[in-house]
């Protein structure tokens, strides 16, 4: 990663990598940096499908986000279990579902306003 990046990594997504009792990260900058940008992409590729699964089954935001859940936190998943809670309060970001992820006890949605 280039040190004159613009883009910032939001505290919440560095916390993943604070062990508890501690205040620095346990991965480099860089190795934080690549995975947001991956939990990031992935949340963004999921809305569509989150939108098609809403809409072909028509079930609640909650259980949308609950199945997206359930399936990123697989043990053959691309992502952490932290990461994956992670990219869940994203995508409620993005499809402006925050009050659908405050009742599933998920993880708190992301820090927004960070562009």
């Amino acid at each position: 990663m280039a040190d004159d990046s613009q883009l910032l990594i939001p505290p919440s997504f560095v916390a993943l990598f604070v062990p508890p009792g501690r205040v620095k990260p346990s991965a480099s900058r860089d190795a934080i940096f690549e995975r947001y940008e991956f939990c990031e992409d992935l949340s963004a590729v999921l809305v569509e499908q989150a939108g098609n699964v809403r809409h072909e089954l028509g079930i609640a935001e909650e259980d949308v986000l609950e199945r997206i859940h359930r399936g990123l936190v697989e043990p053959t998943a691309p992502v952490t279990e932290a990461e994956a809670g992670w990219v869940v309060g994203r995508l409620a970001e993005h499809l402006g579902w925050q009050q659908a992820l405050a009742s599933l006890a998920i993880v708190a949605p992301p820090d927004t306003g960070r562009r």
